[in-house]
């Protein structure tokens, strides 16, 4: 692999001290993933976000979750009893148009569209709610860049639409067997341990591979890799990682040209 995209969950911080992370994250990595009001965040935090990534030549993406700030968007949503499935493209067209309309107003606009929490998960094995999400992307613009989980439902419903697609991986989060993220309900599913991070990083790049949770070695290509905001230690984590990889001879560098 001669090079690798970097990009985080931003514009969810709650407190001053997350969101001086969430800024210097913009440092670091090379796309931006920003909540967009489904999950956490603002128009405040959305602008502040995207002037920030502007500055920082960090390509922008939207970020939409289930409409469900208690949560934070890691519940997952039945369609048909928690949710109409009118209800949920409803406000996913909302949350990707109002970060859109932020964007152009700021003279920069998003160009890739990534799920967050349990909408994310749930795309990944739910051909409906990977259709619905490709859909909405569709109808707000077909250039968007649809980015998700390899090997899943996302990826199928990218192409039935005719959307690209980008694989990621994840830094700081374990696997199952089956190539997809163990859920945060078992202990371990999140990485806490910097120098495990940092191995899991350079093993995707390197060797487009993870070791699961439960010690198999299996193969993962992706194109980008992603590192949560909300994770302790994830601006080190952003820092170190960037430096392992480039020290293994891989450039960090955008998936697109910024837009």
């Amino acid at each position: 692999m001669k090079s690798i995209d970097l990009n985080a969950d931003l514009g969810e911080a709650d407190n001053p001290d997350w969101a001086r992370n969430e800024a210097e994250m913009l440092r670091y990595i090379t796309s931006a993933n920003i909540a967009c009001g489904g999950h956490a965040g603002t128009e405040k935090s959305m602008r502040h976000m995207v002037r920030g990534a502007k500055v920082n030549g960090v390509v922008i993406g939207a970020h939409p979750s289930y409409p469900d700030k208690a949560h934070f968007g890691r519940k997952s949503l039945t369609l048909g009893e928690d949710i109409t499935r009118e209800q949920l493209k409803t406000s996913l067209l909302e949350q990707i148009t109002t970060l859109a309309e932020i964007a152009a107003e700021e003279d920069c606009f998003i160009v890739y569209v990534k799920p967050h929490g349990a909408l994310y998960n749930d795309a990944v094995t739910d051909p409906e709610k990977a259709d619905l999400i490709a859909e909405v992307i569709s109808m707000i613009d077909s250039t968007l860049i649809f980015m998700g989980g390899p090997n899943s439902e996302m990826g199928q419903a990218a192409k039935r639409k005719g959307l690209e697609f980008i694989a990621e991986g994840f830094i700081d989060r374990r696997y199952t067997d089956d190539g997809h993220l163990q859920s945060r309900k078992i202990e371990g599913a999140v990485i806490k341990d910097q120098k495990a991070r940092l191995i899991q990083a350079k093993k995707l790049v390197t060797m487009q591979s993870v070791t699961t949770a439960l010690g198999r070695e299996l193969p993962i290509a992706v194109k980008t890799l992603c590192l949560h905001g909300d994770s302790a230690g994830a601006v080190e984590t952003a820092r170190l990682a960037r430096r392992e990889i480039e020290a293994a001879g891989v450039t960090i560098k955008a998936f697109a040209n910024v837009r």
